[in-house]
């Protein structure tokens, strides 16, 4: 389900973009380009609903970048989308302006990039933590694997063997500064 989350921003642009391409009547840069691929005529007819079929795109774009807010942490691409569904929603409900049409269409492209970039640098987890025994207190950075958890840990100060508290996957998750890569990244645990 989170990884569908994440993929709505990016299907719910490319669609407004292609939902844009098929309504010509309102973008008259779109109507050259079907016009020379010789879809003009063939789409006019269904241009009523495809401009409902692009704006139900915006909103998808906005439930993405929501979405996307809420385990990234960035607000930028969520700002940029709603000034550009704001800009798409002046063009289709209020008054017909290209600028909007153009800008809330940019913008949505814009916001989806933004936060693809966002999410990409996000992904790369840290790879050190330090680890407090819950024995003798004794600390140590270690580095974690970043396809397996560790389940057992042997204190250097103590000797003690430690394993990870109930309801943790790992030792990291339980007793380090930092919890393991796969819980980093949104992912189940690998245990």
């Amino acid at each position: 389900m989170r990884r569908f989350a994440s993929l709505l921003d990016r299907i719910g642009a490319a669609g407004a973009l292609l939902a844009a391409i098929a309504a010509p009547c309102c973008s008259p840069f779109f109507a050259a380009a079907t016009a020379v691929a010789g879809l003009g005529g063939a789409l006019g007819r269904y241009e009523g609903m495809i401009l409902w079929i692009f704006q139900g795109f915006a909103i998808l774009t906005m439930v993405g970048l929501a979405f996307s807010f809420r385990t990234a942490r960035t607000a930028g691409p969520v700002l940029l989308g709603g000034i550009a569904t704001a800009a798409l929603a002046f063009h289709f409900h209020w008054r017909f302006s290209l600028i909007a049409l153009y800008a809330g269409l940019l913008g949505l492209l814009a916001a989806t990039v933004w936060n693809y970039m966002v999410r990409t640098r996000q992904a790369q987890p840290i790879l050190f933590s330090t680890v407090r025994c819950p024995n003798c207190g004794c600390r140590t950075e270690e580095t974690m694997p970043m396809n397996a958890c560790v389940f057992f840990f042997e204190c250097p100060g103590c000797g003690a063997r430690i394993t990870p508290r109930r309801g943790d996957c790992c030792v990291f998750c339980s007793y380090g500064s930092v919890p393991c890569p796969p819980i980093q990244l949104g992912a189940s645990c690998c245990s």
